[in-house]
């Protein structure tokens, strides 16, 4: 026994999903060493919405046209070259952009951009309503020079890499994704996703927008920021040895006492010398440094099954719900969540 065909739209969809009067094309440049999935999950969320009803059309060009191979070694093909979509695309009018994605790449927060990428990333903004780059392809907009004096965001790994080499736009770290304008920048990978989900909402509506993700099996809108993802501690090590010794008695037992009068006996210093050394060296102070490494271990205890009692005494925390303050103010997410997104794979 067959079973029925899957309808390409719901009667939620088809009556609440405003009509646009044509088509929106959505371009995502492709390019050698971009990461796949900066690619094939954005366009899954606006290829599914078109299935649903939206008057998308969607692109995958290359500068030159022809096939890209992926940092994962996938070889994709692509539908059509720069200078095409540049020329505008037959029937969709003279000027049909609407939408330009950048996928991101290892290379680019090296400062190494494939050739003509910066060019044709100019090229499209100018052309089209808005731009947005997924992951490490905010590098490729804020060397095109789109992104200054804008707020952005990347993957948290290189974040600080953007704003030191970017000292005209502000960076949000912790940011999923983020909108100046008709500008958008992504965290890592699949934030991607949740982007796109938002620009299909900003275009067709909430309604449209949860059938996508439903289509999709992901959160229509994922609950905290990407610093839940983010274990362990970035911060870099000091060149400072009194600082260096500090920071690793603060890594290998976060419970002690951390004070700032404690931390400040330990190097004979005073706790005002201390407090100017950790914002030198590390751009917070003692107790936000501490706070920091506690939380991190919290995570790793949290995804490691601990309970959450159990978490909070042995990160030298405290009670359950400095716990849950803490997690709440700093990853927006509860410890009990936390534990249960990330403790395993299998339900």
């Amino acid at each position: 026994m067959s079973l029925p065909p899957r309808p390409t739209t719901t009667p939620e969809a088809r009556a609440l999903a405003p009509r646009t009067p044509a088509p929106r094309t959505v371009v995502m440049l492709a390019f050698e060493g971009a990461r796949l999935l900066d690619i094939t999950g954005p366009l899954e969320v606006f290829s599914s919405a078109a299935r649903l009803g939206a008057r998308y059309t969607v692109r995958l060009c290359a500068p030159d046209g022809r096939p890209v191979t992926t940092a994962s070694g996938t070889r994709l093909s692509v539908d059509t070259a720069l200078p095409e979509i540049l020329a505008g695309l037959p029937g969709t009018g003279a000027d049909p952009l609407d939408t330009v994605l950048v996928p991101g790449a290892e290379e680019l927060t090296q400062g190494r951009f494939p050739p003509g990428l910066l060019d044709a990333v100019r090229a499209l903004a100018a052309r089209s309503r808005r731009i947005a780059s997924v992951c490490a392809g905010a590098f490729a907009l804020a060397g095109a020079g789109l992104l200054d004096g804008r707020r952005a965001t990347t993957h948290w790994r290189h974040t600080a890499t953007l704003a030191a080499r970017h000292p005209a736009l502000t960076v949000d770290p912790d940011a999923l994704y983020v909108r100046d304008g008709e500008v958008y920048t992504s965290a890592g990978v699949s934030a991607g996703i949740d982007l796109a989900l938002a620009l299909v909402e900003a275009d067709e509506g909430p309604a449209l927008a949860r059938e996508v993700a439903r289509d999709l099996v992901v959160f229509m809108q994922r609950p905290g920021g990407q610093s839940q993802f983010s274990v362990p501690a970035r911060t870099p090590r000091p060149r400072h040895d009194v600082l260096r010794a500090l920071l690793d008695a603060v890594a290998a037992d976060p419970a002690a006492d951390h004070s700032n009068t404690a931390l400040a006996a330990r190097a004979g210093l005073s706790p005002r010398h201390l407090a100017r050394l950790f914002r030198a060296h590390t751009g917070t102070t003692p107790a936000g440094y501490v706070e920091a490494v506690r939380l991190e271990a919290a995570q790793h205890l949290l995804a490691n099954g601990e309970t959450v009692t159990a978490t909070a005494r042995r990160t030298g925390i405290g009670t359950d719900e400095s716990l849950r303050r803490l997690f709440l103010r700093r990853l927006g997410i509860t410890p009990s969540a936390y534990r249960s997104r990330f403790h395993t794979t299998t339900r």
